[in-house]
This record gives structure tokens, C-alpha cells and sequence, in this order.
């Protein structure tokens, strides 16, 4: 027997409407016992609400959505009650004493995959919609739910469908051999397939930072101005700033909108050389951070000649960007030299001072590389690492079923071993091993 199921949708605390969520075969029985009276269906109507005792709970507005025509395929049940905690807790009380049981989190969406309301990938898109932070994110998971990958899969679906069905005549009539003709058109069909699954494992990153944050890591030397920078660019104290060398110990996070792309900025420990076992940890975290950093920014203090900035040089690459700060103080020989060493890696360099003027023109080129770097192209995103290495796992049978073109029953397992792989992307099969990862961050209610 499933279960009636019930969470609150809304924000918990104080509010002007609490929205209680049900679904499950007992919705309805639940909904005329609580709220007698004549209910249409998808027509909302204004109750009042009594528990088992006849103790009035609320007058609220309330909705019934019979299954399958529901979010979770099932009879679902909506109640819009006064968002005072005392009523919120007052109709849970009733609906526990009635059999209903707490909804887990994400199980309303896991009913609805499992219900073929959603493919696999739209589920995930619901998770991302609800944490989106940045309009960006926004419409990477809404064309995600509006099943923009799930129509490109099917286009190589059914490519691969149709190559099977030549290949497979060849291997149920052997003597026959594979026409030449049967040959190229499944040749042909493999590679435009497989040159479109090189273009996603290619642009899989992209959807993934999309979706997890640009990440960008301010490196350099203690003292610096690292811990300023970071306060300057988000327009707000972060980061504690001092003249004591090493004070920053831990990765401090911060999040930024880059021209409607959520980033993250990280200030982190100096980079030095130290016997100071606690400070020698955060230099430790720091340069794990920046080594898996999208984009580096290497703050160098140009007024001193005491050569600290070569120690954060290796942790630097082609495409990052050098500050060299404290331009409103006389220079010393560091300045100089790091510019070399960044030009000589191919680094644009900006001389400024964090603490005597607005950094806009850093927060201006940090906008103009995020959109460089995530914005959209042709092929939809892939969001999730599952979904790039279910990519790459497709790409590699598809090699091996080009190279065995020869020898079709070889190429036909590729082949149906590729279609498995991607059609596991929309959970059509061997959804069960991910399920429980899937839908175990949702929120409870959805």
C-alpha cells in the first residue's frame, strides 16, 4: 500500500499563507475530513478546517488535484492555511492523527519521476531551480525542465536506433555480409552522433559551473592585500583585514553575481613558507583551493623588494589575472618583477590600490570572463558530473562500435551498450543506484 504523504511547501516560521502539500490515495478522505464540504476538482474553495474532535483549525483555502492530472501522478491535495506556526502545527497534528505520514525530502519529485511525470534529468532540474541564486542558473535549469536535454538524447536515439536496425539485419542473415551501402549509412549515423557527445563532454564544465559557482581564488603572498581585495570586490567586511602577517588561516567564501552568473570568490591563507603547524594547513587548503579555482587572482604588494611574491607564481596560470596593489605607494623591485613573470605566462596585469580606490575595473573584467566563459552555446548543458561521465561512457562505446563496423555483432553491443548509457542520463533504466543521491538534497515539500 503507498503511503499518503504530506510536507509544508512554504518557508517555516511566521507568514501571511502556509501551503501543506499531500499526495497519496488517502488525500481526498483526508481532505473531506478535515475540510468537509462539495469539492470540484482544481477549483480552489474556502473551508473551514476541523480536527477529529471537531477543535477548529483554520479557515483556509483549499485544492484537490485528482491523479494522474497532478505533479506526482497521484491525488494530490493542497492546503492554504493562515501562516502562524500555532495553525501550521495545529493541521499537521490532524493529518498525523489521520495516517498521513512526513514527506522525506525530495519525495514528492521522486514520486513524480517514478510516475513518468518527469525524466530523470528534469528531476534534478526542479533541485537546481529551487536553489538558484543567479539568473543564469535560472535558465540553465529551466531549459533543463522544459526538456532541452532530454530532446537532444532522443535525437541520438533515435540516430542509433535506426543504425542498429541495418547492423542487426547483417547479424541475423550472415552469409549475407554488411552491404556497403548498410555499412556507411550506420557509419555515417555513429559519427554525427558521436561528434555531438564530443561537444557535450567538451561543454559538460561549463553547465556544471553554471550550476555550482565560477570559483575564483585570490592568491598571493601574506600581507599582500588579499583579505582587502576580497572586502573591496563584494562591497562588504569578509574578510578581517590586518597588518599581522598570516592572519587569514581558514578559506573564506564569498558570493558574487557576474553580469547574472553566480561566482565565488575565496580569500585564503598567504602563500609562505612556515613552521607554524596551523598556519602551515591553511597554506595547505589554499593551494588546493586555487589549484581547483576556475580563475586565479594573483595580488602581488608592488612596493616591496622582499621577493614573497614568487612563492604563489606556481599556482598561477595562462588566462588568470595579476593586481599589483599599493600603486599609490613608492615601488620596490617585486612589482617589476612578477609583471615579467606574468606577461611571460601569458597573464594581463592591472596595477591599482585595493584600499585607496574603487576596484571597479577588476570587478568589470571578472564579469566580462564569466560571461565569456559560461555563456551558452548550442548544445544544452550538462549540469551534473553523472551526466558527463554517462557522456563519456556513450562516446567510448560509440568508438568501439565504429572501429568493429567490420564485425557487427561487436559494433550492435557498443551500440546498445552507448544507448544504455544515455538513456540512463533521463533514468529510463538503471535509475534505482542514483535515486537516493538524486533527491537527497531536495528541500522537504518538494
Amino acid at each position: 500500500m503507498i503511503d499518503t504523504i504530506f510536507a509544508l511547501a512554504t518557508a517555516p516560521g511566521r507568514a501571511a499563507v502556509a501551503m501543506l502539500r499531500l499526495s497519496g490515495p488517502g488525500s481526498r478522505a483526508a481532505l473531506r475530513a478535515l475540510a468537509p464540504g462539495p469539492q470540484k476538482p482544481r477549483r480552489a474553495a474556502v473551508r473551514l478546517m476541523r480536527a477529529a474532535d471537531g477543535t477548529m483549525l483554520d479557515r483556509a483555502l483549499v485544492l484537490w488535484f485528482p491523479g494522474p492530472a497532478s505533479y506526482t501522478g497521484e491525488d494530490c491535495v493542497e492546503l492554504h492555511l493562515h501562516g502562524g506556526p500555532a495553525v501550521v502545527d495545529a493541521v499537521t497534528e490532524a493529518l498525523l492523527q489521520a495516517g498521513l505520514r512526513l514527506a522525506e525530502p525530495g519525495e514528492f519529485t521522486r514520486r513524480a519521476f517514478e510516475n513518468g511525470k518527469l525524466d530523470l534529468d528534469q528531476a534534478e532540474a526542479i533541485g537546481d531551480l529551487i536553489d538558484a541564486e543567479s539568473s543564469a542558473q535560472v535558465r540553465q535549469a529551466l531549459g533543463q525542465l522544459e526538456g532541452a536535454l532530454g530532446r537532444r538524447y532522443q535525437t541520438w536515439r533515435d540516430a542509433l536506433i535506426d543504425a542498429l536496425a541495418h547492423l542487426e539485419g547483417a547479424v541475423d542473415f550472415p552469409d549475407e555480409g554488411l552491404s556497403p551501402e548498410v555499412a556507411e549509412g550506420a557509419r555515417s549515423a555513429l559519427r554525427t552522433v558521436l561528434a555531438d557527445l564530443d561537444e557535450g563532454v567538451a561543454d559538460a564544465a561549463r553547465g556544471q559551473r553554471v550550476r555550482d559557482g565560477y570559483r575564483i581564488a585570490i592568491v598571493g603572498a601574506p600581507n599582500a592585500g588579499k583579505s582587502s581585495l576580497l572586502n573591496a570586490i563584494a562591497q562588504r567586511d569578509a574578510a578581517i583585514v590586518t597588518k599581522s602577517a598570516g592572519a587569514t588561516r581558514d578559506i573564506i567564501e564569498v558570493s558574487l553575481n557576474l553580469a547574472g552568473y553566480r561566482a565565488i570568490l575565496a580569500d585564503m591563507a598567504g602563500i609562505r613558507d612556515t613552521r607554524n603547524a596551523i598556519e602551515a594547513e591553511g597554506v595547505r587548503r589554499a593551494r588546493a583551493w586555487a589549484k581547483g579555482a576556475d580563475l586565479r587572482l594573483w595580488i602581488v604588494d608592488q612596493s616591496v623588494s622582499d621577493g614573497a611574491w614568487a612563492d604563489a607564481a606556481p599556482l598561477v596560470r595562462k588566462g588568470d589575472l595579476c593586481l599589483l596593489n599599493k600603486s599609490d605607494l613608492q615601488g620596490g623591485s617585486d612589482g617589476a618583477a612578477a609583471s615579467r613573470t606574468a606577461r611571460d605566462l601569458g597573464i594581463e596585469v592591472f596595477s591599482l590600490s585595493v584600499t585607496a580606490s574603487d576596484p571597479v575595473v577588476v570587478r568589470e573584467w571578472l564579469a566580462r570572463r564569466a560571461v565569456r566563459e559560461l555563456a551558452g552555446g548550442d548544445f544544452p548543458a550538462a549540469t551534473r558530473e553523472r551526466h558527463a561521465q554517462l557522456l563519456k561512457e556513450g562516446r567510448a562505446h560509440l568508438g568501439r562500435a565504429l572501429e568493429n563496423l567490420a564485425e557487427p555483432e561487436l559494433a550492435v553491443e557498443d551500440i546498445r551498450l552507448a544507448l544504455r548509457a544515455l538513456e540512463r542520463i533521463a533514468g529510463r533504466v538503471g535509475a534505482e543506484e542514483v535515486l537516493g543521491r538524486v533527491f537527497a538534497n531536495f528541500c522537504v515539500g518538494k
